[in-house]
């Protein structure tokens, strides 16, 4: 079946590329940025939304806070920055905030700070997809409604161009991000023009007053205002997002690794801190109303709204700026949108390849290590694909309520990753004698433990304020992933001790045993002939050929042809009265395990191959599946020998093929259990 399917995969993924071509396939730092960066860039268009929403839970004088928050995420940002090149100088093969707790802080840390980033990655890809479909619909409004389907779709598409291949993915995203940056960035500049000549205009909700909601109807007072300024902190932390996924995806980059991800890592870290700062001031500026609700928490100067259609803050400044329905202005929802999707591309690089070090340390599948024809880890994209469709799916891709759920991950591996490089550091630091080595060691050691401290403050800010707002199912899924790594990681020790040989069992290799080969007989024809040849030269302690006496076979006429063939091999009939030939195989297999508990006994099964992948459907491989149990007998080998019909086999009689030599193991299939 191996036709069609392989041309399908390369209409639609590509040729196959070589080993070779890995080296071409690391990204430099004008294709790194775009590719990391994309997430935390993004965030650019929902984190100033959250703050100014969550703010205006207390009226229109707690806006006025917007700013202050934005500048405290800044600050935020710029240390887990700084911390973070850390990581990526010390621990340069990947798995970022995971390689260095599991080192530093043990397995259970270590497999909690996976969890926590794998639930990360996906919410990345289900809130970006998700936002992404609501400006879809909102551009064609005959989506309305089908935002989930629409969700769905662009994740298929965007995993397509990663199973493409890493370099191509990265080309595609490139123009895109740019021109975001370039957009935004220009709409922040140009408003900053307009604001010192006087010409900047308010935006068209500035005049909307917001209703405070109940117990914040006297403004900012209290404990309350101060819990509702960290929750709109927490919601503005989304800003963050997408800084781990640079130490994660190290090796993606072209050398020198280590330089080049860090100059990409300050790089994001300036240019998403000084949109960050632009919008919200902008907003600031121009007066923008953003609230959760604009039926409920709106109302104009002469009463109710009425219809109202309220964009998002992007959109409104867009709006003041280059005035609605202009080409900039179009331009700038555009991109954003456009960068909305592709922003899951960041977690489309660093998902897979944090997976390949999760199962490198056995902690997930091995096949999560293989790399696909194009020399992606297609598998860690595949799952990632399907668990943000199964996410999406569940939560109908409403943004409102992937967003509670989202960034606890990602600040559980900030504050296990600094804890375990403060540790990292001290360690270097009893085996260090240098003066000048052990100053620079110290200062590292304290930008980390800096950032322990302000990322653990803030993951005790976002549990606090998002817990019950959906929180809690981040921290079920991670719980969830975390005992799944244990399973996987118990059941590899638990194989790898079985399989180690010990005394006994090397002794028992060195001394003699018999092995008794069985030929499996169904018909007497080429495939069974070339399967008795091959038994009859490996030299075994005894050779005999069995045959089930049911519906299906007539054991009487194999017998009658066998004779006539004088094949010098001895047959035995065994009788299946529930005309099922696999429990009378079995049971006489175990008759001649039980002789002697040292004797292996060998079983070959003929089977022929078929030219074209549909006629497999018209036969029932019934030795296929019987070959399926026997496997799993001990102290039993299964070995398959082929025959490829239209192939170089055919013409050849029993003669030939009863003295063919041992070499014909080569092409066959084998398997054994022991």
């Amino acid at each position: 079946m191996s036709g069609p399917s392989s041309a399908l995969k390369r209409v639609l993924f590509g040729r196959a590329f070589a080993t070779e071509r890995l080296s071409r396939e690391r990204l430099p730092k004008r294709l790194a940025l775009p590719t990391f960066a994309a997430d935390a860039l993004s965030s650019v268009a929902y984190a100033p939304d959250e703050i100014l929403l969550t703010l205006a839970l207390a009226g229109v004088t707690a806006i006025t806070l917007s700013p202050w928050v934005a500048v405290a995420v800044v600050v935020l940002m710029a240390i887990v920055v700084t911390a973070s090149r850390n990581i990526v100088e010390e621990y340069p093969r990947g798995g970022g905030d995971y390689e260095v707790v599991a080192k530093n802080l043990g397995g259970d840390a270590g497999r909690a700070v996976g969890s926590a980033l794998m639930v990360d990655y996906v919410l990345t890809v289900a809130v970006s997809i998700s936002q992404a479909a609501s400006y879809t619909s909102g551009i064609f409004p005959v989506l309305h409604g089908s935002e989930m389907w629409v969700a769905i779709a662009l994740i298929l598409v965007i995993a397509g161009m990663n199973l493409r291949g890493v370099k191509e993915s990265g080309t595609v995203l490139a123009v895109p991000v740019y021109l975001y940056m370039a957009a935004i960035g220009g709409m922040i500049l140009i408003g900053a023009v307009q604001g010192l000549d006087g010409s900047l205009e308010s935006a068209p909700s500035a005049g909307l007053e917001i209703i405070p909601q109940s117990g914040f109807e006297d403004g900012l007072t209290a404990l309350g205002g101060a819990f509702l300024v960290l929750r709109a902190f927490s919601s503005g932390c989304a800003a963050l997002t997408g800084v781990e996924a640079i130490g994660n995806g190290v090796p993606s980059f072209r050398p020198p690794k280590r330089r080049n991800a860090s100059i990409t890592l300050v790089m994001l870290g300036a240019i998403s801190s000084a949109m960050m700062l632009g919008v919200v001031w902008l907003a600031d500026a121009t007066g923008v109303v953003y609230v959760a609700d604009p039926d409920t928490q709106l109302r104009s100067a002469s009463g109710p709204i009425g219809d109202y259609q309220q964009l998002p803050v992007m959109a409104q400044l867009a709006q003041t700026v280059f005035s609605s329905g202009s080409v900039l202005f179009y331009l700038v929802l555009v991109v954003t949108g456009a960068v909305l999707f592709l922003a899951a591309n960041t977690a489309f690089h660093g998902f897979p390849n944090l997976a390949s070090v999760l199962a490198r340390d056995e902690y997930l599948p091995r096949q999560m290590r293989l790399r696909g024809d194009r020399l992606a880890y297609s598998n860690g994209i595949v799952a990632l694909a399907l668990g943000s469709i199964a996410l999406v799916w569940a939560t109908g891709a409403q943004v409102t309520v992937l967003i509670q759920m989202y960034i606890v991950g990602v600040f559980v591996s900030f504050s296990l990753g600094q804890l375990g490089m403060v540790r990292h550091y001290t360690r270097r630091l009893r085996v260090t004698s240098r003066a000048d080595l052990r100053g620079g060691l110290r200062r590292r050691r304290a930008m980390n433990a800096v950032g322990f401290v302000a990322v653990t403050v803030v993951l005790v800010i976002v549990l606090v304020t998002k817990f019950l707002h959906g929180a809690w199912a981040a921290v079920a899924i991670m719980a969830v992933l975390w005992g799944v790594m244990t399973a996987v990681n118990r059941h590899y020790r638990r194989v790898r001790e079985e399989l180690a040989p010990g005394a006994e069992e090397i002794a028992h290799t060195a001394s003699p045993s018999r092995s008794h080969a069985l030929v499996l007989v169904g018909t007497l024809d080429k495939p069974t002939l070339r399967a008795l040849g091959v038994a009859m030269s490996a030299r075994h302690s005894s050779v005999e050929a069995l045959t089930v006496h049911d519906e299906d076979t007539d054991a009487a006429a194999v017998a009658r042809r066998w004779h006539d063939m004088d094949l010098q091999v001895p047959l035995r009939v065994v009788y299946s009265p529930y005309r099922d030939p696999v429990r009378p195989v079995l049971a006489y297999v175990k008759t001649l395990l039980a002789r002697n508990p040292r004797d292996v006994v060998v079983v070959y099964i003929p089977e022929f191959l078929v030219r074209h992948w549909w006629e497999s459907f018209l036969h029932n491989h019934a030795f296929r599946r019987l070959g399926t149990r026997l496997a799993y007998m001990p102290r039993v080998i299964v070995s398959t020998v082929p025959w490829q019909l239209g192939g170089d086999d055919s013409g050849r009689g029993p003669t030939e093929l009863a003295a063919e030599s041992a070499g014909h193991r080569e092409g066959g299939r084998s398997h054994g259990s022991s």
